[in-house]
């Protein structure tokens, strides 16, 4: 190799080498929570914030396990509710789209909404468990955490029938500690958490939910949407179609874990529609 070959060399392992410590300090700023967090994982290395598992997690994401596939598949996720005006037309929208999702319910919400939470359920979608209150459980101890989970499933099972009720749950606003996932575990849930969250929680328009999301897109595809946004409502058509033209399939969270290894979740693929 000439001079001239070898200095470009370098001169390209060095960007290669300052751009892998650039992801990786940006990865202890801002380190990813997996997707799904399932009872057999290690909480800890899951969720801790110290920079040894920070660092772990960087590595393992970086690339996916041999021959891992990535199914075009996506479930869409409404957290909260059941609410009496925006749940059924959110209903009556997935209906029209022939989509069926999962919600996270709030147990509370439930009992006072029972025939339409028994409706969610006739329409075949999936429910799990959102806690009886919706606190905010990184501020709570094991035990309230425990009876938040017990409340929950209770006030659901009460009303409908569905496995996910005790098996998968969503910490509200996405707030959680390692003690947290180990009590939940420890239930015998799985934490559902996303692979992407365009933000409906705030006030944004739909236009910039559904260009969010078809940025976002990957497969497979965790959706973390919320039943009483409006905005959600008005971008549901579009994006629903967007991503048949890509041929991704809807399912819901409990169809995606049998369909798919966790591992598939964990390492998706960036498929922007």
């Amino acid at each position: 190799m000439s001079p001239r070959g070898r200095t470009i060399a370098l001169a390209v392992a060095a960007i290669l080498v300052l751009y892998g410590a650039y992801r990786a300090i940006e990865h202890l700023r801002s380190p990813v929570i997996p997707a799904v967090i399932t009872p057999g994982m290690d909480a800890h290395r899951a969720v801790a914030r110290d920079p040894l598992s920070r660092m772990r997690r960087f590595w393992s994401e970086r690339q996916a396990p041999s021959g891992t596939a990535h199914p075009r598949l996506v479930a869409l996720t409404f957290d909260d509710g059941p609410y009496p005006v925006s749940t059924p037309l959110l209903l009556d929208m997935l209906a029209d789209l022939d989509v069926r999702a999962t919600f996270f319910l709030i147990g509370r919400d439930a009992q006072e909404f029972p025939d339409l939470t028994r409706r969610i359920a006739q329409s075949g979608h999936e429910i799990a468990n959102h806690t009886l209150t919706h606190p905010d459980l990184d501020r709570l101890p094991p035990d309230s955490v425990a009876r938040e989970l017990a409340g929950g499933s209770a006030a659901l099972r009460g009303l409908v029938s569905d496995p996910a009720i005790t098996t998968m749950m969503r910490p509200p606003h996405g707030r959680f500690t390692e003690q947290t996932v180990a009590v939940a575990q420890r239930a015998g849930y799985s934490v559902i958490l996303w692979t992407d969250d365009p933000g409906d929680w705030r006030s944004v328009s739909a236009e910039v939910l559904a260009e969010h999301v078809a940025a976002h897109a990957t497969a497979p595809d965790i959706v973390l949407l919320h039943s009483g946004r409006f905005s959600t409502l008005a971008m549901l058509p579009g994006i629903v179609a967007r991503f048949r033209r890509a041929g991704y399939a809807f399912v819901t969270v409990g169809e995606l874990l049998r369909r798919v290894p966790v591992a598939a979740i964990e390492h998706p693929q960036h498929e922007a529609l």
